[in-house]
């Protein structure tokens, strides 16, 4: 999904994502919340989550409303594993922003690694509204991975597929992409999906997971290139043995 320190990196430039646009403050004050908040969010990148809640408090005394602090602050909460309150400045940013990919996107981020999948799809789905939002990729290729939990295999396939329109080396997207079209039996369409990832394994640009060693196995086998399939499970058994995938590639071997 959506790493939580990737979040935290992209807040520098979340004044502007944001579209918020200072309501009555001053333009001395303006600088001074925006100030505070990127200062939290340079101590939350370097783990001080005390002297990031005290920055962002400053930015907040200063306006209210301001939902980049807001947004910075739900994170800090997150790290320090204080979900309740992650979830309240969550929704304080939301509420004073409602237009925010940025803010949507992160709390469906946040949804999604509490297993709150329903409400995770939602956030998701408004981030993935904005068509200039820089993470919109991302966010469909995390849209899709969330219909897919909750059975909606349809709609995943459709975000999975516009992820990859806007950026055509989603790893994640590709790979279930591929295990949506072999469940159909569509193996020629899952094979050119598959060898798109198998590209970027041999580009460096991404490392094989459970789930891609699984998908390169099923279709070994429906290409009936056994050795190819028995390179992919030493690879799944050496790798992640503990993994739900090398389970299936057991029972599928007895």
């Amino acid at each position: 999904m959506v790493s939580l320190l990737l979040a935290a990196a992209l807040l520098s430039g979340c004044a502007s994502q944001s579209g918020y646009s200072g309501g009555t403050q001053g333009s001395e004050s303006q600088e001074a919340v925006e100030a505070y908040t990127g200062l939290g969010v340079q101590y939350l990148q370097a783990g001080n989550t005390a002297q990031a809640k005290a920055s962002l408090q400053r930015a907040l005394s200063i306006d209210s409303d301001y939902p980049p602090a807001y947004n910075a602050m739900a994170l800090v909460f997150q790290v320090e594993q204080e979900f309740k309150l992650a979830e309240k400045y969550f929704r304080k940013g939301v509420s004073a922003n409602p237009d925010s990919a940025m803010l949507h996107n992160n709390f469906g981020a946040f949804l999604f690694a509490l297993q709150r999948y329903e409400e995770a799809c939602v956030e998701l789905s408004l981030a993935a509204r904005d068509p200039f939002y820089p993470q919109r990729a991302q966010t469909l290729e995390n849209l899709g991975r969330c219909n897919q939990l909750i059975g909606r295999a349809g709609k995943a396939e459709e975000s999975f597929k516009r992820s990859l329109a806007i950026d055509g080396n989603r790893p994640v997207a590709l790979v279930e992409l591929s295990q949506l079209l072999l469940d159909r039996g569509e193996y020629v369409q899952a094979s050119r999906y598959f060898a798109r990832f198998g590209r970027l394994i041999e580009q460096k640009q991404v490392e094989h997971y459970p789930k891609s060693l699984w998908v390169g196995i099923q279709l070994s086998r429906q290409e009936r290139n056994a050795s190819r399939a028995a390179t992919y499970g030493l690879l799944l058994k050496n790798m992640f043995p503990q993994s739900e995938e090398y389970r299936l590639y057991q029972e599928s071997a007895q």
